[in-house]
């Protein structure tokens, strides 16, 4: 999958903003101000950072060795690094993008998940 695809995906999801706050190369997802997803934009090959549930992120990564591995930068037992550029199916990257979504939106406080849903 190619960095522009995993964008409009991750653009086309409700309530959600792209944003360079660290730097000219670190793009971020946010979903009604909260982090989802994170791709180093001069990492090649592409790559990004997505929350996942602890659990599954074991499985993940040991499925998916090399591919799926623990969140660069970021709190290893909460995020994953995922190679968007490699032999991953689309399918599973989409899915990713979904749950890592899903899972902040689940600790939004009701008023802002109030807010998301008039969108």
């Amino acid at each position: 999958m190619h960095i522009e695809e995993f964008r409009d995906y991750c653009l086309a999801k409700k309530g959600v903003t792209e944003s360079f706050p660290f730097d000219e190369h670190t793009l971020v997802f946010k979903v009604m101000g909260k982090m989802f997803a994170v791709s180093g934009l001069e990492r090649t090959p592409a790559q990004a950072n997505l929350k996942c549930d602890p659990e599954r992120s074991e499985e993940l990564r040991a499925e998916y060795d090399g591919l799926i591995i623990p969140g660069w930068h970021m709190n290893k037992h909460h995020w994953n690094t995922v190679m968007i550029e490699s032999n991953l199916p689309h399918t599973l990257i989409f899915e990713l993008i979904d749950h890592s979504y899903d899972l902040i939106v689940s600790k939004l406080p009701k008023k802002v998940k109030a807010e998301l849903e008039n969108l």
